[in-house]
């Protein structure tokens, strides 16, 4: 007999984990995983069902299979687990994503700032990594560097990514609409990248496959402008398109 109550449920859970996969899996490292548990899933389903129609043989290799590559994706995707329980396990990022919504009042401050040091960052060639990361992003984030948690101001970033100081190798993450740290280390992609792509687009495209993060790079040698996400990047010509792209994500 058809239960509406249940098939409420079923659609209220299976839309909470597309949200989920869409928000913060689609696109990263950790999509592979999810691929990978899922076909290990089918695996032991079909084991069950060879052994409910008495195929013995065929279900008992299904399961020592599926036994087999259980153990093996424990080691294979180790780094990826770490993380995925990292981000499950992270509570205050939860807690602060749950707390968001409602009005809140529009302050262009920190993106004026932000757009102002990365347009002449651009025009004097200074190289800058700037990383924008949602609230489950953190563990993805090898080392955050020296801990700052500063205003925004363009004098500030304009310092940090100044080539005499010490930290001018490193990201800048900025979160909460301030600069959390600077000096930061990020994962490196391991993607063939043209030869164009420095040690900068291969930690900002590193971090992005792995991670719901949004990462700002400018190229020291050319000076182009360039956002990474979702494992690609996208360059900005305009000033005007980079400043709205900037402002849906620390809106975000």
């Amino acid at each position: 007999m058809f239960n509406w109550v249940g098939f409420i449920q079923i659609v209220i859970i299976a839309a909470m984990v597309l949200l989920f996969y869409r928000g913060f899996i689609q696109n990263t490292q950790s999509e592979k995983l999810v691929r990978g548990l899922l076909g290990l899933a089918v695996l032991w389903i079909a084991s069950f069902v060879m052994a409910w129609a008495h195929l013995d043989l065929l279900g008992a290799f299904l399961h020592w299979t599926a036994l087999f590559l259980s153990l093996g994706l424990v080691v294979i995707f180790q780094p990826e687990l770490r993380k995925f329980m990292a981000l499950l396990g992270n509570v205050q990022g939860w807690r602060r994503l749950l707390r968001r919504g409602g009005v809140r009042q529009k302050d262009t401050r920190a993106l004026d700032a932000i757009v102002a040091a990365v347009e002449y960052m651009s025009a004097k060639h200074t190289g800058a990594l700037i990383v924008f990361p949602s609230m489950l992003d953190e563990s993805a984030i090898d080392k955050k560097g020296v801990i700052l948690d500063a205003v925004i101001s363009s004098e500030l970033l304009l310092t940090i990514f100044f080539n005499k100081t010490p930290l001018h190798d490193g990201a800048v993450i900025i979160e909460d609409g301030r600069i959390v740290s600077a000096g930061g280390i990020l994962p490196l992609s391991q993607n063939n990248l043209n030869w164009k792509y420095g040690t900068r687009h291969r930690a900002a495209l590193g971090l992005s496959e792995q991670s719901s993060a949004t990462v700002l790079v400018v190229s020291e040698e050319s000076g182009d402008i360039s956002i990474a996400e979702k494992g690609k990047f996208t360059k900005y010509d305009d000033m005007k398109k980079l400043r709205a792209r900037l402002e849906k994500v620390l809106n975000k």
